[in-house]
């Protein structure tokens, strides 16, 4: 009686894939995934912001004008002085002050604001802004702000050059030089009239700040997307695919792809840190978020004026907020880099 061989694939098993593989070799970087629990608590906390669950009431008035935070107690109040006004029963206050007939209106009015004053809290938790808006939730809801045009504007950055530096390294020859020639005319223009050029055209808001950032910010990570897939492109594991009849979209997106996703992970990692420093730029100027929205950079501008006075707390708040999130992912995206770094899988 003959034994029947059974090869691995008619058994049923079948080699690990690579994204299943790169998972495997993520968890077991510790600092990896305590950053990817970080921003996995900053996306959701961005999810109860954007659906008004959290932070909803940012703009509201709630506290006193600057008002310190609650470990620090309330402020003493401030003696503004009174006015002395002559009293007697022949005593005609017109011909003593000109003013004088209103003097009863103005003291209505300061007495009415002070009982709106006492309905205002005088601490917050984190403190409030110079118009008593509570700066937790100001920071919360600019956290969803930067957030998204941090993010959103690397990806497609990222996109885009990842898409044009795919078939310029890939096909080569004339596709290679009209790309070639498209990356040198955006480099060759200086950043900011390109960011100028496409503010004029597409005007303001959140929308147009995503596409300034994306559409400027692609080059460098063609640049590098391009040099791989020329690299990659003629090696045995790509002719092999070529030879058993794999299409160019599966030899470029499914083979070469996944091997050079590791440098596309850094460069998207870089992307969003210099995004949401340039979503503060951009704010400065007058191109980024609207008046009526609020992000890290509109905070970290209010910031500096209330610092000479003193008031550090939103300074500190913004602060703490962008340096958890750009460090938390800067760190996620090293450790995805090394799990699909094709030179350290093999060392395994």
């Amino acid at each position: 009686m003959s034994a029947v061989l059974t090869s691995p694939v008619a058994a049923g098993l079948r080699s690990e894939g690579v994204w299943a593989t790169a998972w495997r070799r993520f968890r077991g970087d510790r600092v990896g995934m305590v950053c990817l629990a970080i921003v996995a608590a900053f996306l959701v906390l961005i999810a109860l912001s954007a659906t008004r669950v959290v932070a909803s009431q940012w703009q509201r008035e709630l506290g006193v004008p600057n008002a310190p935070p609650a470990f620090m107690g309330p402020r003493p109040p401030e003696d503004l002085g009174t006015i002395e006004v002559p009293k007697g029963p022949n005593v005609d206050l017109s011909d003593v002050d000109p003013l004088a007939p209103r003097y009863k209106e103005w003291a209505e009015r300061a007495a009415q604001i002070k009982t709106e004053e006492i309905v205002r809290a005088p601490t917050l938790p984190f403190g409030g802004d110079r118009l008593g808006r509570d700066v937790l939730a100001k920071t919360i809801k600019g956290t969803e702000i930067s957030v998204f045009v941090g993010v959103l504007s690397a990806i497609l950055a990222t996109t885009i050059g990842t898409l044009l530096g795919a078939f310029a390294g890939f096909f080569g020859k004339r596709v290679d030089d009209l790309l070639e020639w498209l990356y040198n005319v955006f480099t060759a223009v200086p950043d900011i009239l390109l960011i100028f050029a496409f503010a004029a055209v597409f005007g303001r808001g959140l929308g147009t700040v995503v596409l300034i950032l994306g559409l400027t910010g692609w080059a460098g990570v063609y640049r590098q997307v391009r040099a791989e897939f020329i690299k990659h492109r003629s090696r045995e594991y790509v002719r092999a695919a070529e030879a058993i009849g794999a299409s160019v979209p599966s030899r470029m997106f499914r083979h070469i792809l996944p091997n050079v996703s590791h440098v596309i992970l850094v460069r998207l990692s870089l992307l969003v840190v210099g995004f949401i420093k340039a979503e503060v730029i951009l704010s400065y100027l007058g191109l980024g978020v609207p008046v009526d929205q609020v992000s890290w950079g509109t905070m970290l501008a209010e910031a500096q004026s209330e610092l000479i006075l003193g008031y550090w707390w939103q300074l500190v708040a913004a602060t703490v907020f962008m340096a958890a999130f750009v460090t938390a992912f800067s760190l996620m995206a090293d450790a995805w880099r090394d799990a699909l770094d094709p030179k350290l899988r093999g060392a395994e």
